[in-house]
């Protein structure tokens, strides 16, 4: 029982600790615009309820002293107090969005990977095919793929008899025929989307996917693959070339143009699956941007950039952030040796990643020698440049391309993967 009074008293003097400063907070803020009866009445209430903090007044007196000190600051608070919920959230949210900003800004930020150049290590948008209805996921399946790993289906069915042609041609970034069109994220935002053709028999099928997301990986899982081979650009440009050589295309109009649609052997009827794929979301990371203003990031680490001091990226693309690996500090001698890096004379070490695409092994596919590291050349790192490499070598735009990164504009290395939850879930490799 004792204690229980206790702690009742205890309560009260915080809540009138806790009114002692709000009117504390009215005084200073609006005595100058308060009445000198206003600034009087305001001043002995709060002198009085101290009094009773100081004699340790009972709690039925306590509250009648809070009582008194609420009246006068409902006649003076203006907009200090009362306040309502609506400022009240408002207030709430503002203060919440500077915490997310100061962290984001100063300590870790969210990065989301945009294309597969690092992959397998991490994923831009990807694809998973499926060959038949019976490999599809159910209702239930879908929904929790869609939570889990952003997997969002695409289902195409038919629309008449005949073979599945394959355009080649149309913009730069792709191989298979696609525009770019004003589309819709979550149904809701506007955006650009890339707009793909496929034919089937005398008839097009039009697909739409995000500008990130790699349609010709899924065209060849599903049409052009082979056991065991990891997809890469060339892969499918090899496969189409030998086929449009074999003869196996047929001459059509899609989208305007005069293009060679290439054969892809699969013969479908009306009202059938004609091709199905997941797409699946690219890995979300967390990104320390505190560690690289202490210490100098090492040969091997995965680090954040901007792009904006790097000319062939920022005249077409703006500044951005870019993800790489570490493959060269200043005074590094880099080189390619069939599908080896090579750092000053030896193989370069620091990332399994590197072993792995030495070996060609554990789905890497090993470093193509060109542009910077073309055959036979190697490249000195300049003083406050850093050289970047994608670990997917055949499928990265990097440092052979553009040239170097400039120290300044390292943002930091990342450290966890957040989402989705697949296999990289968890510390950044």
């Amino acid at each position: 029982m004792f204690s229980f009074f206790a702690s009742q008293e205890k309560k009260m003097r915080e809540n009138a600790g806790n009114w002692l400063e709000l009117a504390d907070k009215v005084y200073h803020y609006r005595r100058d615009v308060l009445t000198p009866a206003q600034v009087g009445e305001l001043q002995s209430c709060s002198a009085e309820l101290k009094e009773m903090l100081r004699e340790r007044a009972g709690p039925e007196k306590l509250k009648l002293g809070i009582v008194r000190v609420e009246d006068v600051l409902r006649r003076t608070g203006g907009a200090i107090y009362p306040k309502t919920a609506l400022i009240e959230n408002i207030e709430f949210f503002l203060v919440a969005a500077i915490v997310i900003l100061g962290i984001r800004t100063y300590f870790v930020q969210p990065f989301k990977i945009p294309t597969n150049s690092m992959w397998p290590t991490y994923n831009g948008m990807t694809p998973e095919v499926f060959k038949s209805p019976a490999e599809e996921p159910g209702k239930l399946a879908v929904a929790a793929r869609l939570v889990a790993f952003g997997a969002w289906p695409h289902r195409v069915d038919a629309p008449a008899d005949g073979e599945i042609l394959v355009p080649v041609g149309g913009e730069a970034r792709s191989i298979i025929n696609c525009k770019v069109v004003s589309g819709r994220s979550w149904l809701v935002l506007p955006t650009q989307l890339r707009e793909y053709t496929l034919l089937v028999g005398e008839k097009e099928v039009k697909i739409r996917v995000p500008m990130d997301f790699d349609f010709d990986w899924a065209v060849y899982d599903a049409f052009f693959g082979q056991p065991n081979r990891p997809y890469s650009g060339q892969a499918l440009l090899t496969e189409l070339q030998r086929r449009v050589n074999a003869g196996e295309f047929e001459e059509r109009t899609v989208n305007g143009q005069r293009l060679k649609c290439v054969r892809t052997g699969r013969k479908v009827r009306a009202g059938e699956r004609a091709f199905s794929f997941d797409e699946l979301t690219g890995d979300q990371l967390f990104v320390d941007r505190i560690s690289y203003h202490f210490i100098r990031p090492n040969v091997g680490s995965g680090f954040v950039f901007r792009t904006g001091n790097i000319p062939d990226i920022a005249n077409q693309a703006g500044d951005q952030y870019y993800i790489k690996r570490l493959a060269g500090v200043p005074g590094d001698k880099l080189q390619i040796q069939d599908s080896t890096l090579m750092r000053n004379g030896a193989p370069i070490t620091g990332s399994t990643a590197f072993a792995s695409n030495s070996s060609r092994t554990d789905r890497y596919a090993g470093y193509q020698a060109i542009g910077l590291l073309s055959p036979g050349r190697t490249v000195a790192v300049e003083k406050d440049r850093y050289f970047a490499l994608g670990d997917n070598s055949g499928n990265s735009q990097d440092s052979r391309y553009w040239g170097f990164v400039p120290a300044k504009d390292v943002v930091g290395r990342p450290i966890m993967v957040y989402y989705p939850f697949n296999r990289h879930w968890g510390p950044a490799r």
